[in-house]
């Protein structure tokens, strides 16, 4: 594997264990390591600027949906300072139920804008 899609992998990766952490202390430790002061994050259902939004928008998704896990599917995508993956969301160990594709904007290997579209979404979730 090159150093670019190493690089790649690994911010998607940091982005990932960020939505999947329960615990707001350490959450917002891996919100500041991977996203720029600056940050914006929106989806079609929700908008949050700066990390302590971003980390609060991510509070709100595990009420929602207590158990749930967000994993990567595919293999994320760079072009330059962009960068494109796919996800899954569902019950630990039960079968996705949301899926979806965020399209990424960087700045020095930081997450500086994340647009979020959702691929399949079960009626009432």
């Amino acid at each position: 594997m090159n150093t670019a899609a190493h690089d790649t992998a690994t911010i998607a990766q940091r982005y990932i264990a960020a939505w999947n952490e329960t615990d707001a202390a350490r959450r917002a430790q891996l919100i500041e390591a991977a996203w720029t002061a600056d940050a914006h994050y929106a989806d079609p259902l929700a908008q949050a600027s700066g990390r302590e939004q971003i980390g609060a928008l991510i509070g709100a998704v595990h009420q929602r949906y207590p158990g749930f896990r967000f994993s990567l599917f595919g293999t994320p995508e760079a072009h330059g300072d962009n960068l494109r993956f796919s996800w899954t969301l569902g019950p630990s160990g039960a079968e996705d139920l949301i899926q979806g594709t965020d399209f990424a904007r960087l700045d020095g290997g930081r997450l500086q804008s994340v647009t979020g579209f959702l691929d399949k979404v079960p009626v009432g979730a």
